[in-house]
């Protein structure tokens, strides 16, 4: 076991290069996220990942396949999945008139919160993928372009039970989880992919709403990945680059003991912190110390990458300089993450009762 790998990097096509060999066989390298450009075809997938774990089966293969707009794989067999919101009408529709029966539509909705789970792990696991980022436990306030309708629901009760169900269908599959976006994204209007979102409420209202289904989801969630987004009366960082959300509240207060991902550092509300514009290496520091067990950089091994190779080095030099310390605990998190269980193929999934029935159960 490397002492700890906790760069989640891309590639930027849809098979490796010898640079990309370079960059997975890194031991700081502990994880690839694909994207839709890594994607032709389920064969090409599978030996995409094929050769993935070729360089290193340890790497965690990871994918954002939530459903809805966010799906990264579409065509060749994938299930269209819903998209989270679907489920939470579900939960709503409780039918009319007098074949209406009060929590019909709450238990049919858990069902095919599990069936989407199950579905989308095994059909991502057949190809190869290991883990995908999901669920999202952000509540539907109405208010977010970004998040919209990858919520389940405004309720965080209803959100917590459905993402417990959707989890529950991971499980079966054999993968492993991720609630995002601690403590909260939904409130907010703004786009961390391109602003610094701000939410001003205070610490009690935040616990009271957003961010209710992580201490009730701690015995169940593998992984949580923190928001991009300032809560400026709990700390002027945003959330994953503070040691007040990630260590004294996620960790010690709701006493989540699984990873932590930084959301993507390329993204807009990772690149200014203090007020100040940093590298992606400062970033990636920043969030490690933290509290943060694995960094993601995305999109930046297309064109010269030269991004994704000067955060390598740079978290090399740190570390060899005393500014970060490798963590055994984060690195035992990430492994944790790994299937422990070999994947049903494809043609074989195709025919399982199981995964016959979960189709029928999507809304």
């Amino acid at each position: 076991m490397t002492e700890h790998a906790p760069l989640i990097l891309d590639v930027a096509g849809t098979a490796l290069t010898d640079v990309d060999r370079r960059r997975l066989a890194h031991p700081l390298t502990g994880g690839v996220i694909l994207f839709a450009r890594n994607w032709e075809s389920r064969a090409q997938l599978l030996q995409l990942t094929s050769s993935i774990k070729a360089v290193r089966d340890d790497l965690l293969i990871c994918v954002d396949h939530e459903g809805g707009r966010v799906q990264r794989f579409r065509t060749d067999g994938f299930t269209h999945l819903p998209p989270m919101r679907a489920l939470g009408e579900l939960w709503m529709d409780d039918g009319q008139g007098a074949k209406a029966v009060p929590g019909s539509g709450a238990l049919r909705a858990t069902n095919a919160a599990t069936a989407a789970g199950y579905v989308l792990g095994s059909e991502l696991r057949a190809c190869g993928v290991d883990f995908s980022f999901t669920p999202v436990l952000d509540l539907d306030w109405g208010e977010s372009g970004v998040i919209g309708d990858r919520a389940f629901h405004r309720d965080p009760r209803v959100v917590a039970l459905l993402a417990k169900s959707l989890m529950h269908g991971l499980l079966q599959a054999g993968m492993a989880n991720c609630g995002k976006h601690f403590p909260g994204h939904g409130f907010v209007r703004a786009d961390s992919h391109t602003e610094v979102p701000v939410d001003k409420r205070s610490l009690k209202a935040i616990l009271a709403d957003d961010a209710a289904p992580y201490p009730w989801l701690s015995s169940t969630l593998t992984s949580v990945m923190p928001a991009h987004v300032i809560y400026p009366k709990v700390d002027s960082r945003p959330a994953g680059f503070s040691q007040r959300w990630l260590q004294d509240i996620l960790r010690r207060q709701m006493r989540f003991d699984g990873a932590i991902f930084s959301d993507d550092l390329s993204m807009e509300g990772a690149r200014r912190l203090d007020g100040q514009v940093v590298s992606y290496t400062d970033a990636a520091i920043a969030a490690l110390q933290a509290g943060c067990d694995l960094v993601l950089l995305c999109n930046q091994s297309v064109g010269d990458g030269r991004a994704v190779d000067e955060l390598i080095e740079g978290l090399e030099k740190t570390r060899a300089q005393g500014l970060w310390q490798p963590s055994v605990d984060s690195e035992s998190r990430r492994l944790a993450l790994l299937p422990e269980t070999l994947p049903q193929a494809w043609d074989e999934l195709m025919y399982q009762p199981a995964y016959m029935q979960a189709l029928d159960l999507l809304p």
